[in-house]
């Protein structure tokens, strides 16, 4: 029984579950939008914005501050190039707004299997 399990589990085991998400969250900052489902969205919002939030913090901190978060991402996404853009490009971007870096719009039905399709999207200041 899974009471009182939080997250979302897609459907896939634990593995594939992180790889998933890590590879949504990667094409996420590298597009600044992606077209997934509902579901997929909702699990990774919340990471990415504490990614967003970890860069954008980490600009006021010491040098060692910043290296630590730069780890700290790193060992999240594993791709350098990628953490590079979120701590240069998109973090300072955000650096007013105290939170809500996302937006999800619904786009309807996957004609497929009729699964809930929608825009995840940073917002544009």
């Amino acid at each position: 029984m899974r009471h009182s399990v939080a997250g979302y589990t897609l459907g896939r085991r634990k593995g594939a579950r992180i790889a998933l998400r890590r590879n949504l969250i990667k094409q996420f900052f590298t597009h600044e939008r992606i077209q997934t489902t509902k579901a997929k969205a909702a699990a990774i919002r919340g990471d990415a914005e504490r990614l967003i939030t970890l860069a954008r913090n980490s600009a006021n901190g010491t040098d060692v501050q910043k290296l630590n978060a730069r780890r700290l991402a790193i060992s999240r996404l594993g791709d350098n190039q990628l953490i590079k853009r979120l701590f240069d490009e998109i973090a300072p971007r955000f650096a007013t707004r105290p939170g809500g870096y996302t937006r999800v719009l619904k786009l309807g039905p996957r004609h497929g299997d009729a699964a809930e399709m929608v825009l995840l999207e940073l917002v544009e200041e």
